[in-house]
Formats: C-alpha cells, sequence, structure tokens
C-alpha cells in the first residue's frame, strides 16, 4: 500500500483511547498516516468524517470509517497479528481478554474519570472514587501474581487495551500508585511504560493541518 492510500488515523496523543489504537496498529505493523489533533480546535476533515469529535478515528482507503478505539484494535489485528495478540488459538483466553476490557471500559473508566476529575463530582469523595477503581485493581494484582501478562504469560489484546486506562490511574497520583499494595500491578505498568512498543506510540508529532505532509507512523519508524 502506497503512503497514498494509506488509512488515516485521527489521533490526540495522551487520549487512553488512541493510546490503545495505536498500540495496536503499532503491534500489527501496519502503516497509517497520523493526524494529531488538538481535541479544542478539532479538525473539520476530522469532524467530516466523524462528527461525534472524538479520537481515535480511522478512515479506511475505501472511505470507511472506524470512530471506535475497540473497533480499531481488532480491525489493525485482523489485517495482521504477528504476535497472536487476538490469542485464536486458545478461546478461553480470547473470551477472558474480551471480559478483562468490558470491566475497564464499563466499570472501570467511569471510576477513573471520577477520580480523576473528583471536584466535577461532589457527591463523594476522591478517596470514594479511588476505592472504587481498586475493585478492579485488585483483580489485575491476583491475575498478575501467578503470570507475566492479563490472560497468561504472553502480551495480549487484554493488556495494550486496557494498560492506558491503568497508567491514567497512576498518574493521578503517583506516590500514592506506587506506594499502594499492588506490586505486581505496578510491575506491569512500568513494564510497559518502559517498553520499545509504547515508547514509539508516545512520540510527539506537530498537530496536523490540511496541506501538511504526510506523517507516517508504524511500529518500523
Amino acid at each position: 500500500m502506497t503512503s497514498s492510500n494509506l488509512p488515516i488515523l485521527y489521533s490526540f496523543r495522551r487520549c487512553p483511547y488512541a493510546m490503545r489504537a495505536r498500540l495496536a496498529i503499532a503491534g500489527s505493523g501496519i502503516a497509517v498516516e497520523l493526524r494529531e489533533i488538538v481535541l479544542r480546535d478539532k479538525s473539520a476533515a476530522m469532524l467530516d468524517v466523524s462528527p461525534k469529535g472524538t479520537v481515535p478515528v480511522l478512515v479506511l482507503p475505501d472511505c470507511q470509517v472506524i470512530d471506535e478505539s475497540l473497533d480499531i484494535i481488532y480491525w489493525a489485528l485482523g489485517q495482521s497479528d504477528p504476535d497472536n495478540w487476538l490469542l485464536t488459538d486458545t478461546p478461553e483466553q480470547a473470551t477472558q481478554a474480551g471480559q478483562l476490557i468490558e470491566t475497564i471500559d464499563q466499570q472501570f473508566k467511569p471510576n477513573l474519570d471520577r477520580y480523576k476529575y473528583f471536584d466535577r463530582f461532589p457527591e463523594h469523595s476522591q478517596a470514594h472514587y479511588r476505592a472504587a477503581c481498586e475493585e478492579v485493581l485488585e483483580l489485575f494484582e491476583s491475575l498478575l501474581e501467578t503470570q507475566r501478562y492479563l490472560t497468561g504469560d504472553q502480551c495480549s489484546v487484554a493488556d495494550i487495551a486496557t494498560f492506558p486506562f491503568i497508567r491514567q490511574f497512576a498518574h493521578v497520583d503517583r506516590e500514592w500508585f506506587f506506594a499502594a499494595d499492588y506490586p505486581c500491578l505496578q510491575a506491569w505498568v512500568t513494564g510497559f511504560i518502559e517498553s520499545p512498543l509504547f515508547t514509539s506510540i508516545m512520540k510527539k508529532y506537530t498537530p496536523w493541518q490540511a496541506g501538511d505532509p504526510k506523517t507516517i507512523f508504524s511500529d518500523s519508524l
């Protein structure tokens, strides 16, 4: 596929949903044209293809638009999955991976938002929202006590799709998180943060404007 007809990925570097999409694309080895977006000044080109105005958005060469991060993950790994992150040969683990992702998206993320922006949710204290998040931290810690990754000893879609949100939680109060009794989870988070893969997807790019030269994103660059 030439650079003139690559998929186009609208992304925002610090968004955890965009992070997990970029992790999957990088892991797949597929090249895309990256368009870094400033969320307070969203691109008209992105809004034209996805009016809801959230990242990530992937526009395929046939003009199909994929604007949910999980759909982008499964699309990318469906094209190329060299490390078997989809766990295609272990259906029970694949099912578990899906359940863990759902737990992060449906249970953890709402409480994470309240923990991070607790002043917007005065119904409870920040400590209350953190305790709600800890239900999932305890689950992850228990899994990681006996294995390197969430579904076993190899990285899977469960790890790449959930890590950005655990990282975001950790960064709300780093001192608290790294002093808490989650040694396995802390090691898992640190391992991802320090990995070449994560470093590669967190490079800083100048916000895209119409007419700019193409920025090609892939794990090889």
